[in-house]
């Protein structure tokens, strides 16, 4: 049979550089352009676009200019996701405890009077545990909810906001 490989480089040659500018900064320098609410919720600036090519130049300039905004908005929904799923929020609280308890240990085996664990039993251990947990959490459905929840929200928002009138009138050709 033969093998199927993902071009991955094609893939991500079309985003271009968009996305390298936020690995590069840190996360204060990301806070730092966020824009106030009141500028973000701005009801007399919503209004319904013409066309797709409207739809598609207020979609550009938004996700650039509220593009901190849209960040706190996914991190709300994410927190709200696990908030409403505490199967899902018990099983990444086990697993980050029970990583930086068995790195704690520094290679040494585990002694509990009655029980001697080495490292390598205490993270099948926890595999055992944590997978059918983590299964019955459903973690693929909450993150196609977290990317439409997102991706509705961020979009809505970003196609429905007019951009202001001094940006509007610096697009059109004299």
């Amino acid at each position: 049979m033969a093998q199927f490989k993902i071009p991955v480089d094609l893939i991500t040659s079309r985003f271009g550089d968009r996305f390298q500018s936020m690995r590069s900064t840190s996360m204060s320098s990301r806070f730092a352009n966020l824009k106030p609410i009141s500028e973000f919720l701005d009801i007399k600036r919503i209004s319904k676009p013409a066309d797709f090519s409207e739809v598609q130049s207020r979609v550009n300039y938004n996700l650039s200019y509220f593009s901190s905004n849209y960040f706190v908005v996914f991190l709300m929904l994410s927190i709200y996701g696990l908030l409403t799923n505490p199967v899902l929020l018990f099983v990444i609280v086990l697993v980050a405890g029970g990583m930086y308890g068995i790195g704690k240990l520094d290679g040494r085996d585990l002694d509990v009077g009655f029980l001697r664990a080495s490292t390598s039993q205490l993270y099948t251990t926890l595999l055992i545990i944590a997978v059918p947990l983590g299964l019955w959490a459903s973690p693929i459905a909450f993150a196609l909810w977290l990317i439409g929840a997102t991706g509705v929200t961020t979009l809505g928002h970003a196609a429905f906001m007019e951009k202001p009138i001094e940006n509007a009138f610096s697009e059109e050709a004299v």
